[in-house]
């Protein structure tokens, strides 16, 4: 018992020390504003690849799931990942390249990530939103629910910044104004998770 108790405390210390020391900062929420972003938490649909063919999206998973698998070596569990930050990311109007690398950089793709101040999860989700925009019963660690939380809150700060990615990512982390952090999401973006189509399809023997 001794023995599970220290691993199990040192599995949680691990895991919050992956997580970058940042977080969103708790602000009143409009009406209007509140009620957009919990018709966006309440989604049900199933996540899929959101592309024009087949090819292009056998394509991407194919492309991401090649640089993920030492983070998340589960090819099912890799591929389920990729698919739902694709549906996520696609439906509040994101890159998903970009949130990927907003990924990469709050949790290292640790699902149980917890940061100092307690942000949660792959995309360092603080608790407080859960009652501002979600429901009681909602787990961050949950991954579909961290992920749409996540990217509807980034989708939340781009509206408001009109746009300017810099000052929605500091917002995000709770370090608007300062160039840290969105430097460190946009370099990981450029240097790790651009995507380029290649010029011919992939068939769709290409995960057999």
């Amino acid at each position: 018992m001794q023995r599970a108790g220290l691993l199990l405390f040192a599995s949680l210390w691990c895991a919050s020390i992956s997580a970058y020391a940042g977080a969103q900062k708790e602000e009143p929420l409009s009406n209007s504003v509140r009620a957009m972003m919990q018709r966006s938490i309440s989604d049900s649909a199933a996540p899929r690849l959101v592309v024009s063919s087949q090819e292009e999206g056998l394509a991407w998973l194919q492309a991401m799931s090649n640089r993920l698998q030492k983070r998340i070596p589960d090819m099912r569990m890799r591929e389920d990942f990729l698919r739902t930050v694709h549906y996520e990311a696609t439906r509040a109007g994101l890159d998903p390249q970009l949130v990927l690398a907003l990924i990469h950089v709050e949790s290292a793709f640790n699902k149980y990530a917890v940061s100092s101040v307690g942000a949660r999860g792959y995309m360092q989700v603080m608790p407080f939103w859960v009652k501002a925009i979600g429901a009681n019963d909602h787990n961050l660690f949950h991954m579909r629910l961290n992920l749409r939380y996540g990217c509807t809150i980034l989708r939340h700060y781009l509206d408001i910044e009109k746009g300017d990615l810099y000052r929605a990512l500091g917002r995000y982390n709770g370090s608007l104004g300062r160039p840290e952090y969105p430097n460190l999401v946009v370099n990981a973006w450029r240097k790790s998770w651009t995507y380029q189509p290649p010029a011919a399809p992939v068939t769709a023997t290409a995960f057999n």
